[in-house]
């Protein structure tokens, strides 16, 4: 059974606690936050301030996706006790293992996302460390997408390695994703869908989290 995680990027920032709230007690089991600094995608969001102003609502744990430069600079500061995940990405990091050991070292899983056209194979030396991969189902920096199909190739070619090697890491997709096409990408072996305007702009949010929940 695959989970969902909301990404707050799509939430409206007037009422960010409140939207929160709404999506976890629905049943969503990640927060998705999205982390744009405006150099290695073209948009910025929020840093950790905003994430932290979130510790003392009743919400599901953090899935933290850093689209970011230099990001190792910054992953303390995304450490809460109610961060799951940090994930970054492999085009972002120069030395990924030395960063994959960073964001463990606090006890947090560590997670490497891949841009649409980066190829699988360039994780090849790092994937017996990760605890996540996140497959990039839109090129990163905008909200509201439409999915690109060929990069459920790369959840099979995951899902064939980590059969294949026994690996326990999670495969989560971002982008594009909608209750049109959720059972199609849980099936293909995804764990964690990624979902933002999908939810956040649906006319009943809670109603939304619950339909994603019982379609995949």
């Amino acid at each position: 059974m695959a989970k969902l995680a909301p990404s707050i990027l799509s939430a409206d920032f007037s009422k960010l606690g409140e939207e929160v709230t709404r999506v976890s007690n629905a049943g969503a089991d990640y927060l998705h936050i999205d982390v744009m600094d405006g150099h290695f995608v073209p948009n910025i969001s929020f840093g950790a301030g905003v994430m932290k102003s979130l510790d003392c609502y009743d919400s599901a744990p953090y899935d933290v996706h850093l689209m970011i430069e230099d990001p190792d600079k910054y992953i303390q500061d995304f450490v809460t006790e109610k961060t799951e995940f940090i994930t970054v990405h492999q085009e972002a990091c120069i030395h990924l293992d030395r960063t994959i050991d960073h964001i463990k070292s606090y006890g947090v899983g560590a997670g490497v996302s891949l841009n649409p056209a980066t190829p699988v194979s360039t994780l090849e030396n790092i994937l017996s460390k990760v605890d996540l991969v996140l497959i990039m189902s839109v090129n990163p920096g905008f909200g509201g997408q439409s999915f690109i199909e060929e990069t459920l190739t790369k959840v099979k070619k995951l899902v064939d390695i980590r059969e294949k090697m026994s690996y326990n890491w999670v495969i989560e997709i971002d982008g594009g994703v909608n209750l049109k096409n959720a059972k199609t990408i849980a099936d293909a072996g995804v764990d964690i869908l990624v979902a933002g305007s999908a939810v956040f702009g649906a006319n009943d949010v809670e109603g939304c989290v619950k339909e994603f929940k019982a379609i995949i």
